[in-house]
């Protein structure tokens, strides 16, 4: 990807709120415009994370996921239209969020990757967000990005509930996702089967990109804490999440 070197005054009406913020300011909005996310799964995490990110102006986004759009999808996974039933989500998601901002670049991966595919992919990035929804995929990407010391947003929602972390493995302290869920920690949840409310996961992806962001402009993020939502009485909690010492994976 080319880097811009400098805001056109399009890009500076379109993002003058942000650039407004001293946390953000011209600088940290072309250092948006530079950098390149990698979003894994385009369902109910990833469609607002999707879309908050190219509203933003993160300069390329990369899509992965090789489902495609069923009338099911539409009650969360809201980049997607009615139109773009039986499409697959990547085209789908690329073709909605080029209609938002035309002036970022959007790469697509339709097909499932292998773990070396994963790998190489990773570090081509600034950042990688996890909206995925099975443990096979979180503890590869956590693998991967380990690897290529990159940081890793991580969220989860069923039912009423949420959960966010930032791993970040630029600090040689950041946790990873195995110091909280141990490779064999028994059966996992899912919405197909228990259910999720629409609006939960849309608070946990806004919440993934705006991590992505802060990770990007190296502004504190999650690393070492664990949020968790409970939207049924509005509670959220932040707990510390250390590096575990016996952690297969990192220690």
């Amino acid at each position: 990807m080319t880097l811009k070197t400098e805001l056109n005054d399009e890009e500076l009406s379109r993002y003058s709120r942000q650039i407004l913020m001293p946390e953000i300011d011209y600088v940290g909005q072309l250092t948006l415009t530079q950098s390149h996310a990698i979003i894994f799964g385009l369902g109910g995490l990833g469609s607002p994370a999707a879309l908050y990110l190219a509203a933003a102006g993160v300069g390329k986004l990369t899509l992965v996921d090789f489902d495609e759009v069923d009338d099911s999808n539409l009650q969360r996974q809201i980049v997607h239209r009615e139109v773009n039933i039986g499409q697959a989500k990547v085209e789908s998601a690329k073709q909605n969020l080029l209609s938002l901002n035309h002036h970022i670049k959007i790469e697509t991966i339709g097909h499932k990757l292998s773990e070396a595919e994963v790998v190489k992919l990773v570090k081509t990035a600034n950042v990688v967000l996890d909206c995925t929804d099975n443990f096979a995929s979180r503890f590869a990407l956590n693998r991967a990005c380990f690897q290529a010391k990159m940081p890793l947003v991580s969220g989860a929602a069923i039912r009423w509930e949420g959960q966010l972390s930032t791993y970040d493995f630029r600090k040689k302290d950041s946790p990873c996702y195995q110091c909280l869920y141990p490779q064999d920690s028994g059966q996992e949840l899912t919405c197909s089967q228990n259910g999720v409310l629409s609006p939960v996961v849309g608070m946990v992806g806004s919440m993934q990109a705006v991590e992505a962001i802060k990770a990007l402009l190296n502004l504190p993020t999650l690393t070492g804490k664990l949020m968790i939502i409970d939207a049924y009485t509005m509670m959220i909690r932040t707990l510390n999440l250390k590096k575990d010492e016996k952690c297969q994976h990192c220690s």
